[in-house]
């Protein structure tokens, strides 16, 4: 296991803090940087994103990711699945039960009646094999037994975290495998603040998004998509052009009621389906930074931090309610349940993929 020398990262965080054993395995942290300056920091508990640094208008580096400075604050977090890698199946099932192929599989419940993003003990909880080939790449390697968290089938997966040295741009690739017929729907939680976090970390009310999806998700007053795919157009729902996140965010509208805010998956517009295509963009005017989110998934989850609530983070920062959005790239919610959803399963000899990329830069 390689590791590029942490003394002097932008991060400002302690390797030290970030090795322990855990279920016997080793874990650490990773400092990934690129010819632009960027400099991401992760580990490989749960592969959580520490930190992500990039400039705003005026040259001036900040961490743009809600995160810990301590292996224990990432174990023990208010917020588990902060940045983490989510898996087996991103998103929630309808009270933990799905049926693939005539067997019905019962999943660990953790989200009122349903389970959320791969239960309880899921992939952000787990510690991964990691090897830094170079000092803008770290893979990621896990094998997720039959059975873990009631999902089939053993699953083999390989995760690449790589920085772009021509633009401030970091690429995470997925890749699966199995030997028993499961479902998979695998993402990245990262908790986004472009004007950096701070105590506390400012509301991202302000920052404005845009969406390239024409339908969105309904979902219930538990958050299970109603089987409907409904048109953004004359909602607050429609992202299609620009808007502030807190424009529309506390109306009336019984999704953003169900919500909490926003907590929706988008069904992107797509030429063909698993195209690497621009799902998202958002900006933060004050200090100009901007961040595109391309991906090959058909959708991608709004999540505008609704339930933080204040916990302490990295260098003390604090993360109130609705300091982060998320741009989670993945299939649909419950799509096991939904048969014209499109679908989330994987067989032997078929391989899972997925590309997702967050490009960062500042307004012109």
């Amino acid at each position: 296991m390689m590791n590029t020398p942490t003394e002097n990262n932008l991060s400002g965080l302690d390797r030290n803090k970030f090795q322990k054993n855990i279920n016997s395995k080793k874990t650490d942290l990773f400092i990934l940087k690129n010819a632009q300056g960027m400099e991401v920091a992760v580990t490989n508990y749960g592969c959580a994103i520490l930190s992500i640094m990039v400039p705003d208008k005026a040259g001036k580096y900040a961490n743009v990711v809600l995160g810990h400075d301590s292996i224990e604050h990432v174990v023990n977090s208010p917020e588990p699945f902060l940045n983490t890698t989510i898996g087996r199946y991103g998103n929630r099932i309808a009270k933990g039960k799905f049926t693939l192929y005539g067997e019905e599989h019962q999943l660990t419940i953790n989200n009122g009646p349903n389970s959320l993003h791969g239960g309880p003990t899921g992939f952000h909880t787990r510690v991964w094999d990691a090897v830094q080939p170079d000092q803008s790449t770290v893979i990621f390697n896990y094998t997720s037994v039959d059975g873990e968290e009631g999902f089939p089938g053993n699953l083999k997966v390989e995760m690449t975290y790589r920085l772009e040295d021509e633009t401030n741009t970091l690429v995470i690739e997925y890749r699966a495998t199995t030997d028993k017929a499961t479902i998979v729907n695998l993402t990245n939680h990262a908790f986004f603040n472009l004007a950096g976090i701070a105590t506390p970390s400012p509301t991202v009310l302000n920052h404005i998004i845009t969406i390239n999806a024409d339908f969105y998700v309904p979902i219930d007053e538990v958050s299970i998509p109603t089987g409907e795919i409904l048109k953004v157009e004359d909602t607050p729902m429609d992202f299609r052009t620009p808007h502030a996140i807190g424009e529309r965010i506390d109306g009336k509208f019984g999704q953003l009621v169900n919500g909490s805010g926003y907590d929706h998956c988008y069904v992107l517009n797509k030429t063909e389906s698993g195209e690497l295509s621009l799902a998202a963009t958002c900006t933060d005017p004050d200090s100009g930074r901007t961040m595109e989110v391309y991906t090959t998934e058909n959708g991608v989850q709004l999540y505008t931090g609704n339930w933080l609530n204040g916990f302490e983070g990295a260098h003390r920062a604090t993360f109130p309610a609705r300091s982060a959005v998320c741009f989670e790239a993945q299939c649909f919610p419950d799509t096991p349940n939904k048969a014209h959803f499109p679908s989330a399963i994987l067989l032997p000899g078929d391989e899972y993929q997925q590309v997702t990329i967050y490009k960062f830069g500042v307004q012109e």
